[in-house]
């Protein structure tokens, strides 16, 4: 089945300070030595991107350098494969914005479900699985239920 990386898990990967990180590397190791697809959009790259060089003083900054966030995005684009933007994305993101009625930050992870929906893809891995439970065609998992 394939899955969707959703930023939180990039981070944790990235961060060696993150009591999670464990948990997102069995994660994701089992679903690459199933073979599983995994994607990630133009949107978790920039959301990545702005953690990663954000300031540690900051709310969840790893305080990188540009340099090391660009070989961290590489290995992003090398494991996983590009859902990219595209009509059908923004179409599906009005649609469930107004159905679902979302506001504030919550947009965003409407953007990720309509990507999700433009592209068929079911799953996405998350440590924040409740930010998706209003979409239906979604099943947010934890990396801790990879098994």
């Amino acid at each position: 089945m394939p899955y969707v990386l959703d930023t939180n898990v990039f981070v944790r990967l990235s961060n060696h300070n993150d009591a999670q990180r464990e948990v997102a590397i069995n994660a994701v190791r089992i679903l690459r030595e199933r073979n599983e697809d995994l994607y990630y959009t133009p949107q978790i790259l920039s959301e990545f991107w702005n953690v990663c060089t954000r300031p540690t003083s900051a709310r969840g900054g790893l305080g990188l350098t540009t340099e090391q966030t660009e070989r961290k995005a590489r290995l992003i684009e090398k494991y996983c494969q590009l859902l990219p933007d595209s009509l059908a994305t923004h179409q599906n993101w009005r649609r469930l914005v107004s159905a679902h009625s979302v506001m504030g930050v919550q947009v965003y992870d409407a953007r990720l479900a309509a990507s999700m929906n433009t592209y068929g893809i079911q799953q996405i891995l998350t440590f924040n699985t409740e930010d998706f439970s209003r979409f239906a065609a979604i099943t947010a998992i934890h990396p801790k239920d990879i098994k």
